[in-house]
């Protein structure tokens, strides 16, 4: 973990101009590649924390519940989120706990303010139900906060099913859980698989769910230069198309360049995709062929040839 030279934490990036956080605040968010951990603050470490509060329940009050332990007796709490994504059951998860916030709106947002309450509670069961664990029905390991952490994506199925034999050294750009891996890696004539993705807590679940040698798996953004080597015979992915719950199809057209650059000439873009998102006219200007595989159930899956 890295060395802690402040004691005020921020937890995810909340608008500039809703809270002041100070410029050596120590970021906490798993979706922030090299950031610390949250959970691994000891009690009472912090004298304050803000928190861009996420929008999943299990996931905010774990997050909240965690806040609460790493806070100093008398540590101050400011959490805030859009009225519709979890603020307004600010107020009320953080009393739950023990504390008595003060509350106000600005922007669609619920801003809350406290004090770190002097005898919290519940705070074990909230972090228990947010933690990393081993889902007995999908049979994976996963986590409040991970995308689809509770299902299998549709997308991601269809190009399971839809996916050849791979073969030569490979990568799968934001491997989330790990279910793009598992279908590779069951090819033996696969002989490396690299793995990427920006959430921390993906990675940790990948690196249970992919127990094989010849994965790797890093935490880190798949869109960087040295996300995974270059001159790889294939890549597959199912890019991410919404940046704080709001849609950017960039991300995906940047997850397509990647792939391009990764590929060796000759080599193999399989991607799954909503049917809604224009991904056809970035991928003839990259790939030499593009092909749709299948569409079924609002997704469609490309393969494309560098």
């Amino acid at each position: 973990m890295p060395e802690i030279e402040t004691r005020t934490g921020l937890y995810g990036q909340p608008p500039t101009d809703l809270v002041e956080v100070p410029a050596d605040a120590l970021q906490l968010s798993p979706l922030r590649p090299g950031s610390a951990d949250l959970a691994d603050l000891p009690p009472g470490s912090l004298d304050a924390i803000t928190i861009a509060a996420p929008p999943g329940t299990l996931e905010r009050r774990r997050i909240l519940a965690l806040a609460i332990r790493a806070l100093r007796p008398g540590g101050s709490l400011v959490a805030l989120a859009p009225k519709a994504k979890g603020g307004q059951r600010l107020g009320r998860e953080i009393a739950e706990f023990g504390g008595a916030p003060g509350e106000t709106s600005r922007r669609h947002h619920r801003i809350l303010e406290a004090l770190r309450p002097e005898a919290p509670t519940g705070l074990d069961a909230a972090i228990e139900a947010g933690d990393l664990r081993l889902d007995e029905t999908l049979g994976l390991w996963t986590q409040p906060g991970i995308f689809a952490f509770d299902r299998i994506d549709p997308g991601s199925a269809l190009l399971v099913e839809e996916l050849p034999k791979l073969s030569g050294h490979g990568a799968d750009l934001g491997c989330g859980l790990g279910i793009l891996a598992r279908a590779v890696l069951a090819s033996p004539k696969v002989g490396a698989l690299h793995l990427v993705d920006i959430d921390r807590r993906a990675v940790e679940a990948a690196r249970r769910n992919v127990a094989d040698p010849r994965a790797t798996i890093r935490w880190g953004d798949a869109l960087a230069a040295d996300a995974v080597p270059a001159g790889l015979d294939f890549v597959v992915m199912n890019p991410p198309f919404h940046d704080d719950g709001v849609e950017d199809r960039a991300l995906g057209q940047g997850f397509i360049k990647r792939a391009h650059a990764a590929l060796r000439p000759g080599g193999f873009l399989h991607m799954t995709a909503n049917r809604h998102l224009p991904y056809e006219a970035i991928l003839s200007g990259h790939f030499k062929t593009v092909a749709v595989k299948a569409e079924r159930g609002g997704y469609k899956i490309f393969e494309a040839r560098r």
